[in-house]
């Protein structure tokens, strides 16, 4: 049987997150090459931002961006390290372009690109055009360049201006700040907003965050942290800031598509785009219509384009707000990319305003539960030959989910994902974006979700 494990260095990959790889495999010309096929490819307005993240490598691809934008013949602008949603809302801003150098939450060992337009984040349509235009020779232009670090602030006033000064009053939240690009706005922001904020764990060294697979030692020390520091709760987000992780004051994490239906009602939506592996609780929560989409955030935009007062958000809690909304002080303006602050604020601010803990806000939700965790180090030709034999061979199936009890649906949007009689669900998948096979469980019962994500890690292992 062909094992699961990668067996070595994989050519650095392009697709819903943008260019990824490892940071031996991301060459200045390979950079290049992505930047000015981008450039020909798409719309920019004749100026690109570029933003990077925490990582030791990120400063030097940083540079090899600007000096590839330069060279064809367009503006640069140098905006450091800060958050990916503030690189994005100050370039669309200026009706601009911009990249993040950032490889999100994976390890520091790999890097990447994420490409924006000045409407936003890349689609489908646009990861073919800049596929297709690889190969555009360096220009013999000279773009200029300035640096620019005010990014932040428009920032950070975004949600000072919309929630106000008393959203937060009266809450001790910690904030995890590791190797966050948002780990001193987002402290900022909070403290404005009327927090007291308690500052824990800034490293020197990259920490490789995911906020939709956190692993049993952080969750030890996330609940640590409350009781020791008496928190309402702990917030932080993943490498480049684009997915908020929320604990309650218990320590327990709030995830990320529970905290998306929270946003989303108290700014008033009347319909969600979300990926088919989102907590099915949201169904009942009164909207007026869910979409269901593939998983990755350009699939989730191609749905907003639904309009109305629609928002999207992702089981690794990136939100995305399609309409202009009113916070509790002022106007809200749409941000058409994945943002954590927002899902982040707005549920502690929801709970307070109907005099609940966050805890006690959760529990009032339709008792849905989601779990979900990762394997490693997995050869991507592998997953999807497994995922491919568990979807045809129905005996295969069977003897993977012995104990589970009859199938209700099988559903193929993304992945494998099935759900039994008894309502649980199971939803196996390989990662688009890294050699990861990601396994997803749905049920009426927390514990038992965690049980069910636990059982089929070690059965796809044990596959290997």
């Amino acid at each position: 049987m062909t094992s699961l494990h990668a067996s070595g260095a994989t050519a650095p990959k392009f697709g819903t997150s943008g260019l990824r790889g490892l940071v031996t495999e991301l060459t200045g010309d390979l950079v290049a090459d992505y930047t000015r096929a981008f450039l020909a490819a798409c719309p920019h307005g004749g100026t690109v931002w570029v933003g990077w993240d925490l990582r030791p490598s990120s400063p030097a691809i940083a540079e090899a961006v600007i000096d590839a934008i330069r060279g064809q013949g367009v503006d640069a602008v140098r905006a450091g390290v800060l958050p990916t949603p503030a690189l994005a809302l100050a370039s669309m801003g200026q009706g601009a372009a911009a990249i993040m150098v950032t490889g999100s939450h994976i390890p520091a060992d790999r890097n990447g690109l994420k490409f924006y337009l000045p409407s936003g984040e890349i689609e489908k349509d646009d990861e073919t055009a800049i596929l297709t235009a690889r190969g555009v020779s360096a220009g013999p232009g000279e773009g200029a360049v300035r640096d620019d670090t005010a990014a932040g602030d428009a920032y950070v006033a975004r949600y000072v201006d919309a929630f106000g000064p008393g959203a937060l009053g009266g809450l001790r939240i910690g904030v995890y700040e590791h190797s966050s690009a948002a780990r001193d706005l987002l402290g900022v922001i909070l403290t404005r907003l009327g927090a007291e904020v308690v500052p824990l764990a800034r490293s020197d060294v990259f920490v490789p965050v995911d906020t939709e697979a956190v692993d049993p030692k952080t969750r030890e020390r996330l609940a640590g942290w409350c009781a020791a520091h008496r928190l309402d709760a702990v917030v932080s987000t993943d490498g480049d800031a684009d997915r908020p992780m929320v604990t309650d004051g218990t320590g327990r994490i709030v995830p990320g598509d529970v905290l998306g239906p929270l946003t989303a009602g108290f700014l008033g939506a009347d319909t969600i785009a979300t990926p088919v592996s989102a907590n099915t609780g949201v169904d009942a929560m009164g909207f007026a219509r869910v979409i269901r989409t593939r998983i990755g955030s350009p699939y989730v935009i191609a749905a907003m384009q639904a309009g109305g007062r629609v928002a999207g958000y992702e089981p690794n809690g990136g939100f995305l707000l399609g309409f202009e909304a009113q916070g509790p002080a002022g106007p809200l303006a749409p941000l058409m990319t994945r943002d954590s602050v927002l899902p982040i604020v707005a549920p502690l601010a929801r709970a307070g305003a109907e005099g609940r803990s966050l805890a006690e806000l959760v529990a009032s939700l339709p008792p849905r539960f989601t779990a979900a965790d990762r394997l490693q180090g997995i050869a991507p030709e592998a997953s999807g030959a497994l995922l491919a034999r568990l979807t045809d061979d129905a005996a295969a199936r069977t003897a993977l989910f012995e104990g589970m009890g009859p199938e209700r649906d099988a559903d193929l949007t993304d992945g494998l994902r099935v759900t039994f009689e008894s309502g649980d669900i199971v939803h196996l998948r390989p990662s688009g974006n890294a050699p990861e096979f990601r396994v997803y469980a749905e049920t009426g019962d927390p514990a038992r979700a965690e049980k069910l994500v636990a059982r089929y890690l070690d059965r796809v292992r044990s596959l290997a």
